[in-house]
C-alpha cells in the first residue's frame, strides 16, 4: 500500500485540486470537508500525512490538529491564507510540524509532504546512544529518556533532538536545523525552529522556562549540553 494523505479542506474546488496533484504523484488520497469528518476519517483509516486547512466550518483545524496529536505522531502541515504569525505559530504550538501559505505551488506542496516522511538519517558510528545528564537519547530505537522515564516526541521533535545530540555542545544555526531536519525547500523560515525548540523543551527539560539541555545561544542558535 503507498503513502496515504488526507487533506482536509472545506473549499472543493481546492479539495479536488490538491486531490488530483497528490495522485499525480502517486499518493493515495481521502478527502474530508470539515473538522468532525477529517477526525472521524482518520480514527477509520489512519494517514501517512494529514494537511489541515486552518479554516474549517465546525471543529477549526487548530483543534483538529491537536486532537489528531494527541493519539498520533503523523506529520501534520497546517495550511493558512496568510502569513500572519499569530495563525503560523498557533498551527506550529497546536502540534503541526510544518505550514504552507495559499496559494502554494503542488511542486512545494509535494517537496514538504517528501521531507516529512523522511526517517531520521542514520546515525554515526558510536553514537547510537546519546547522554547528556539525565537526558538519554537512543537513535537508532526511536527512543527518549529523562531520568530513566520515556518521553513520547514527535517525528519532527525527535529529528531535531537527534540533530542537535549528534552535535553535541555546538551551536547550529536555525538555517542549518531548516535545512537538516525539515529538508529541501525551506528557505529560512526561523518560526519552524523555534516553535519546536519550545514543544522539545516542555517535554525534556524539568524546566522549559530555564532550559538546562537545549540552549538559545543568543545571536546564533541552539545547542544541546549536559
Amino acid at each position: 500500500m503507498g503513502t496515504r494523505i488526507l487533506t482536509v479542506e472545506d473549499d472543493e474546488r481546492i479539495r479536488t485540486a490538491v486531490k488530483l496533484a497528490l495522485e499525480d504523484e502517486g499518493w493515495q488520497v481521502t478527502e474530508a470537508s470539515s473538522g468532525e469528518d477529517a477526525l472521524g476519517t482518520f480514527t477509520r483509516e489512519p494517514a501517512d500525512v494529514v494537511l489541515i486547512d486552518i479554516m474549517l466550518p465546525g471543529i477549526d483545524g487548530f483543534e483538529v490538529c491537536r486532537s489528531i496529536r494527541r493519539i498520533s505522531d503523523v506529520p501534520i502541515i497546517m495550511v493558512t491564507a496568510r502569513a500572519d504569525t499569530h495563525d503560523v505559530v498557533a498551527g506550529l504550538e497546536a502540534g503541526a510540524d510544518d505550514y504552507l501559505t495559499k496559494p502554494f505551488a503542488p511542486k512545494e506542496l509535494s517537496a514538504r509532504i517528501r521531507a516529512l516522511l523522511r526517517r531520521v538519517r542514520t546515525s554515526d558510528p558510536g553514537m547510537s546512544r546519546l547522554v547528556f545528564g539525565d537526558l538519554e537519547i537512543v537513535p537508532d530505537e526511536g527512543v527518549v529518556r529523562r531520568a530513566g522515564e520515556e518521553l513520547h516526541l514527535t517525528k519532527t521533535e525527535f529529528r531535531l533532538l537527534v540533530e542537535l545530540g549528534t552535535n553535541p555542545g555546538r551551536v547550529l544555526s536555525r538555517e542549518v536545523l531548516l535545512e537538516r531536519v525539515w529538508g529541501y525547500g525551506y528557505f529560512g523560515d526561523g518560526r519552524l525552529v523555534d516553535v519546536h525548540v519550545r514543544r522539545l523543551r516542555t517535554k525534556v527539560e524539568r524546566d522549559p522556562a530555564n532550559p538546562r539541555h537545549v540552549v538559545t545561544v543568543r545571536g546564533l542558535g541552539y545547542k544541546l549540553q549536559s
